[in-house]
């Protein structure tokens, strides 16, 4: 994944949870310093801001390096910013049409014609509906008879 910095691009890397911050950087051998700061990450196509994530820096090139509880934490502050700024319903509201219908997330899913392991991602919070799908989600929590529409169109 690329990071666009004032002196120009800066790669970002996905390193073992072993990685320890003392260690040299990979591309230019340096002591890489554990900080903390505005990292940039993809959502849906868009380029998201995610404030205050930790990382490593290398102090010569600027090279970033993330250890996996890292990555993982930039990921969700950059869903965590992408759904409040689209306003859309957070992984455990998701959860929350799915039981209130009573279905299975592969009932779900194939009533609203999503891969498989969609909903799964969603509901877990590893990825972000589009809004799009958000508005179809809010249909089914919010409109009587949507869940009864969708089923007999799936047909």
């Amino acid at each position: 994944m690329k990071k666009t910095s004032r002196s120009g691009p800066t790669r970002i890397r996905e390193t073992a949870p072993s990685y320890p911050a003392a260690d040299a950087c990979p591309d230019c051998g340096a002591t890489m310093l554990e900080r903390r700061g505005l990292l940039r990450l993809p959502v849906n196509g868009e380029d998201v801001p995610a404030p205050g994530v930790r990382h490593l820096r290398c102090p010569r090139c600027r090279e970033v390096v993330l250890r996996m509880d890292q990555a993982r934490e930039l990921r969700e502050r950059a869903f965590e910013v992408y759904r409040r700024k689209y306003g859309l319903l957070a992984a455990g509201e998701i959860r929350a049409v799915r039981e209130r219908h009573g279905l299975t997330q592969a009932q779900l899913a194939r009533l609203l014609r999503l891969g498989a392991n969609t909903l799964s991602r969603w509901e877990a919070g590893r990825n972000v509906q589009t809004a799009a799908m958000d508005v179809l989600l809010r249909l089914v929590r919010d409109v009587p008879g949507s869940l009864d529409y969708l089923r007999r169109e799936a047909r």
